[in-house]
Formats: C-alpha cells, sequence, structure tokens
C-alpha cells in the first residue's frame, strides 16, 4: 500500500515537475526569450522525443521572432519537426494544430488549416470527467495561438476569438489564453483596441503579477501616443517582475531619440535581463551611434559580426551605414546599405534605412533610380500613409537636386493623388519643376491650377507670365495671347491691384506686334498696286497694326492722365501705328506707271 501511494505521489510530483518545465518554456516565449525557450523545450524533446506536446512547444520555439515574421527557414524547420512527429506518434491534436499553423505561414489554404484545427478539437474532446463532451481548453488555445502568430492579412482571427472564448469558459484560469485573444483582436484593426485590452486586463485579473498583459496593453497605449498610460503599464509590467526585459527595451527605443543617457539606464537593465545573445548586443553597439560613438559602435559590430554573422544579424549593416555616413565615409555607408538591402528581411527594415538610402545615393550621380527603387520598396511595405507621403518628397526632392525635373513632377504628382488635394507647396515645387526643366507649356498649365486653388498668391501668375516670355524668347509674338489671356484673369480679379501687370503685359504685347509689323514692312512681298489691290502681306499688316492700336488704347484708359510717361507713350505709339493704318488702307496713287507698287511709312517708321 505505501509503495502504491509512493508511486502515485511520485507521479504526481513528476507531472507537477513537467507542467512548470512547459510554463517556464512558454514564459520565455512571452518574454522573447526565444533562446532560453528553445534550449527548454529541447531538453523536454529530448527526453521524450515523442511526446507530441513536447513536439509541438519545440516547433512554437523554431518558430519564435522577436516581433517580426519566421523566416522561410524556420518555417521549414518547424514543418519537418511537426511532419516527424505525425509519423512518429500519429495525427495527434498537439502536433495537427501545430501543422495547421505552419500551412498558414507558408500561404497554404486557410481552410485546410481550419479542418486540422477541427480535426484537432475533435480528438481531444473529452469522454470523461467533468468537462466530458468538451474540446481540450489547450488545444483550443493552441489554435488561438496559431492565428495569432501569423500576419494579420493570414489566418481567421474571428474564428480563432469563438475558439479562445471557449477555452476560456472550461478553464479561465488559464492567462495565455487571454493574452492569445487580445492578440487577435488587434490582429482584425485598430478599431478593435478597447476589446484587445479588456482581453489583457481579464489576464491581469486572473494574475496580477502577469507582466506580459500589461506590457501588452502599453504597447497598445504607445501605438495612440498615450505617454501616460503607456508609460504607466510599461512600469507596472517592470513592478510585476522586475526581469521583465521587453518593457526595457520598449523605454530605451522611445528615449533613444530624446535622452541618450536614459536610454542607456534601459538598455542596460533590458540586457542584464534578456537572453544573452549576440542580437541583445546589437542593441549595445546601436545605442554606442546614437551617442555619437561612431569608432566605438563600429568596433562592436565587427565583434558581432565575427561571432554571430551579418545573416544572423541584418541590421548591423546598415547600422555599419549609419556609422560611416555620419563619419563623412559615403562610400562604404553606399557599400552597406547595398548589403542590407540584399539581405533584410521585409520586417527589419526600418522608415529611416529607406531614408538613408535615398541620402547616401543621391551623392552618387546616376544613382537616382536605384535610390527611388529602395523608395518604392518602403512604400510597398510600409501602411502608414505620413510615411508614404513622406517617402514620396524625398524622392521628389532627390531628382529635383539631380535635376531631374520630369521625375521630380511625377514623384509631386503622386504625393499630391496620396493625399487627395494639392497643396500650395505642391504647386509652387511643381511651377518650379516645370520651369526648371524649360518645359514651358507644362509651366503654364500647372499655374492655371494653381491659380484656381490659390488665386491670392501672386507665385501662379508669376510663373505663368516667366513661362509665357521663355517661350518666346525672340518676341516672334508666341507669348501675345498667353499674354492676352493673363491680363483677362487680372481683369476679372482686380483691374486696381493688377494695373501695372497689365500695362507691362500690354507694353510687352505692343513690342511683339510691332516687332511683326516691321518684320512685313520688310517684306519683298509687302506691296500695294496702283488700283489698291494689296498684297496678304499688307493685309496681315494692317489687321496686326488695328489690334495694336487696340492695345495702346487700353493702355490710355489705365492711365488716362496726360501728364503721366506711360499716357504719352501710350498716345505716340497710337499716333504713330494709325499713321501706317492710314496710309496703307487708302495709300496715295503715284502717276510714274500703271505696274508701280506704292509704299509709304509705315507705323514704326520703318522704310517699305
Amino acid at each position: 500500500m505505501k509503495k502504491t501511494v509512493s508511486l502515485v505521489l511520485a507521479a504526481m510530483l513528476f507531472a507537477q515537475c513537467l507542467m512548470a518545465q512547459y510554463a517556464d518554456g512558454i514564459k520565455y516565449l512571452n518574454y522573447e526569450k526565444n533562446k532560453s525557450a528553445k534550449d527548454a523545450f529541447q531538453k523536454l524533446y529530448d527526453a521524450n522525443p515523442k511526446d507530441p506536446q513536447a513536439i509541438y512547444w519545440l516547433g512554437q520555439a523554431i518558430l519564435a521572432t522577436d516581433g517580426g515574421d519566421p523566416t522561410k527557414e524556420q518555417i521549414q524547420a518547424a514543418k519537418v519537426l511537426y511532419q516527424k512527429g505525425l509519423t512518429d506518434a500519429g495525427s495527434d491534436a498537439w502536433l495537427l494544430v501545430g501543422m495547421g499553423q505552419v500551412e498558414i505561414l507558408e500561404g497554404g489554404d486557410l481552410n485546410s488549416a481550419k479542418q486540422k484545427f477541427e480535426q484537432a478539437i475533435t480528438s481531444s474532446t473529452e469522454t470523461k470527467g467533468k468537462n466530458k463532451g468538451k474540446p481540450s481548453s489547450a488545444i483550443l488555445n493552441a489554435i488561438g495561438r496559431a492565428n495569432a502568430k501569423v500576419a494579420s492579412t493570414q489566418g481567421d482571427h474571428p474564428y480563432a476569438i469563438d475558439k479562445l472564448k471557449q477555452a476560456a469558459a472550461i478553464d479561465p484560469t488559464n492567462t495565455d489564453i487571454y493574452i492569445n485573444l487580445g492578440v487577435n483582436y488587434l490582429k482584425m484593426g485598430g478599431e478593435n483596441g478597447g476589446e484587445a485590452v479588456k482581453a489583457y486586463q481579464e489576464a491581469i485579473n486572473k494574475d496580477p503579477k502577469n507582466a506580459f498583459a500589461f506590457y501588452k496593453i502599453g504597447k497598445i497605449y504607445q501605438s495612440q501616443n498615450n505617454k501616460d498610460l503607456f508609460e504607466q503599464n510599461f512600469n507596472s509590467a517592470i513592478a510585476a517582475d522586475p526581469a521583465f526585459p521587453l518593457s526595457y527595451f520598449a523605454f530605451y527605443i522611445y528615449y533613444a531619440n530624446k535622452d541618450v543617457n536614459k536610454a542607456k539606464e534601459y538598455l542596460d537593465k533590458y540586457v542584464a535581463t534578456a537572453d544573452k545573445d549576440p542580437k541583445t548586443d546589437y542593441f549595445v553597439a546601436e545605442y554606442l551611434f546614437r551617442a555619437g560613438k561612431n569608432s566605438e559602435s563600429i568596433a562592436k559590430e565587427k565583434e558581432l559580426e565575427a561571432s554571430a554573422g551579418l545573416q544572423a544579424i541584418p541590421r548591423l549593416s546598415i547600422l555599419y551605414a549609419y556609422n560611416y555616413d555620419r563619419l563623412g565615409d559615403s562610400a562604404q555607408a553606399k557599400t552597406n546599405i547595398e548589403k542590407f538591402f540584399s539581405i533584410a528581411p521585409a520586417d527589419k527594415i526600418e522608415p529611416s534605412d529607406y531614408e538613408l538610402a535615398v541620402k547616401v545615393m543621391s551623392k552618387f550621380p546616376g544613382n537616382e533610380s536605384v535610390a527611388a527603387g529602395y523608395i518604392e520598396k518602403a512604400l510597398s511595405n510600409d501602411t502608414s500613409k505620413v510615411n508614404k507621403i513622406n517617402y514620396m518628397i524625398q524622392a521628389a526632392e532627390m531628382f529635383g537636386k539631380a535635376k531631374m525635373y520630369a521625375d521630380q513632377i511625377k514623384w509631386t504628382q503622386r504625393i499630391i493623388a496620396l493625399k487627395g488635394v494639392a497643396g500650395e507647396v505642391d504647386y509652387y515645387k511643381m511651377t518650379t519643376a516645370a520651369l526648371n526643366a524649360k518645359d514651358y507649356a507644362q509651366t503654364m498649365d500647372i499655374a492655371k491650377k494653381y491659380m484656381t486653388a490659390f488665386p491670392d498668391k501672386p507665385q501662379p501668375y508669376t510663373f505663368y507670365k516667366r513661362a509665357a516670355l521663355a517661350s518666346d524668347p525672340d518676341t516672334t509674338g508666341v507669348a501675345v495671347d498667353y499674354l492676352i489671356y493673363l491680363d483677362s484673369i487680372y481683369t476679372v480679379m482686380d483691374t486696381v491691384k493688377y494695373k501695372k501687370d497689365i500695362f507691362l503685359n500690354q507694353y510687352y504685347i505692343l513690342n511683339a506686334y510691332t516687332k511683326k509689323m516691321s518684320a512685313l514692312q520688310h517684306s519683298p512681298d509687302f506691296k500695294v498696286k496702283t488700283d489698291g489691290t494689296k498684297t496678304p502681306q499688307v493685309e496681315e499688316f494692317i489687321m496686326i497694326s488695328q489690334k495694336a492700336v487696340s492695345v495702346t488704347e487700353s493702355m490710355l484708359r489705365e492711365y488716362p492722365d496726360p501728364n503721366d510717361d506711360n499716357n504719352r507713350y501710350a498716345l505716340q505709339a497710337r499716333t504713330q501705328i494709325q499713321k501706317g493704318i492710314d496710309y496703307y488702307t487708302k495709300p496715295p496713287v503715284r502717276k510714274t506707271g500703271a505696274s508701280a507698287s506704292t509704299t509709304g511709312n509705315g507705323g514704326t517708321g520703318a522704310k517699305g
């Protein structure tokens, strides 16, 4: 009897010890101490390689990341492990859930993965005891975890939430269920943040020392820029467990660009509580850069590169680039940027990395298209509208500096399309670029839209006139219609305010007409026969002269005071031009011969 009791007690103690080991491993995963988690589950697996639960959790440790998506190599390693487990142990519920998660991560058929989940639920349904007829809460939780650990665009999060609620009803003391519930709510979109907070708070209600739940609430408030609440929850996580590393890391990142001394305090605590791993030491090198200790940062990087390699810590390359850029070594910065973007997963690339890439590449003429390629990657990887606009602004400015004005305009147009409305700065930059490109037609087209959007600003009218005049460098009359259009706008808006602008435009138009009249008079075909018949050149001369008189009359209306220089100029011009009109309309007949031509003094004083 005593022997039987001893065996039962020993079995109970062993089970409790086993449960504690699993609990420790799961805690490591939540704390992102992935190396420790893998070591813990590897021991359990080595002790019993056919135990489905040990296989499942070792697979979860293999898939674990520091916040990003698992790599293809990680997914493949977990898949091989689960497939072997299914071969050795049969279609166990734990392994079916693990394979369903892998299938989702591979981008496979979601319905096929859910079939595996449902099969796992059926096979784990209790056949006796108080939970008879109910599925295993642990398996339901694992299904919730499988959906929580994939991207928001993958999995079936409403389905996972339903299963997690079932699990909580069966085992309301398991706080991990509420953590997975909160994550799945967040995967459904920011509008579900309130539900996620409720789930995390429920985990805290069940376990006031649940540091991870406090941290998850803090991250939600941090995403909302609510400093008071995210600091409160991060500090609550530390109070619940001073060995919790993620809050220290969150504080380090927050203060990294604000207060390097305070950031260093949190970094030291993070390094002390996180796994001893080269990936952790990377942040020491990053801190040294932020503190302006670039040579020390590079030395630390080289140490890490030698011990772990660039593939293991891809951000080493971009950190090299930041350091070398600050030290003025653009060639080294460029080399490391190219290396980083060739090996870094998308989730390891930060917005500032693209900005650095554009900044450095722009220093090397001919690399603008390469830099634009980085920006296109940024646009495809970043969901933030604000960030996308900033990337496009970078591109537009880069092409502007490179005098690639057509590309500058295209990027500015993309900015406007994304914003949905063009601001004054957008119009100013586009018209400037078009003018710099000497594309005068486009300059005037953009300037017209600029006038419509911002009629009270002087810039669009200036741009329009500059382009109009630039399109007619020899004053051949090309700009006349453009200036007439501009004067029509001025007249509608405010003739008093734009009186001088109108007069100057008319002065230019009058000069253009005068030049054209002179050219016609000097044409060998400029003739009036004795019978009064005029050649087309004479007819055109009279027509242009009449337009010129109209311009002078308009000028006189603008400046009616006879003592004004502008009035005297316009009056003199009108008198002279009218003489030419009168002369060639009814020229005197010369009696030297029936076929002789008649010429006379034209409007410009030139001989015909």
